[in-house]
């Protein structure tokens, strides 16, 4: 594994700021993940303030220290995807209906409009959950879940 050869830091406004190796400076620059759900840690790209990749990074471990930090800084502002800790009620079993859950982030409430909205990941455990509002929420493992929250989430799949 040989180290990207590029800089990273923020700039006065807190933006961060891309050197490359051939020693041209970007600023503006916005890391995305190819897969976010899928291979997290793996195909990022950093996009200037144009829209257009600049640096394509095969695995966020081949990044230097400093430059991983910051990079896993960003993608935690951008990706915000709380996780479903437990499902305390909801309010019927009929569309839409309101959730009330415990999550990494504390407690939230969501409005589920249809069950379409619930899609299964990288196998029948993994669920992401798509709010009326846009927020996505994700359940890694139902069979971690509390025995309430799993007879409640039955319902709906």
């Amino acid at each position: 594994m040989t180290p990207i050869a590029i800089t990273l830091q923020r700039n006065p406004q807190g933006r961060l700021e891309l050197t490359l190796a051939d020693g041209s400076r970007h600023a503006g620059v916005t890391p995305v993940r190819a897969f976010p759900i899928a291979a997290p840690e793996e195909g990022l790209s950093l996009v200037g303030s144009d829209g257009h990749e600049l640096q394509w990074i095969e695995r966020l471990a081949d990044l230097p220290p400093a430059a991983r930090a910051l990079v896993e800084e960003e993608l935690a502002v951008r990706e915000f995807v709380p996780e479903i800790e437990k499902i305390v009620g909801v309010s019927s079993f009929s569309m839409p209906s309101q959730w009330q859950l415990q999550t990494d982030r504390g407690p939230a409430r969501l409005q589920l409009k249809a069950e379409e909205d619930i899609r299964r990941l990288a196998g029948r455990t993994h669920l992401l959950i798509a709010s009326a509002d846009g927020v996505q929420y994700r359940i890694r493992d139902t069979q971690q879940l509390d025995k309430h929250s799993r007879k409640l989430l039955e319902r709906f799949l």
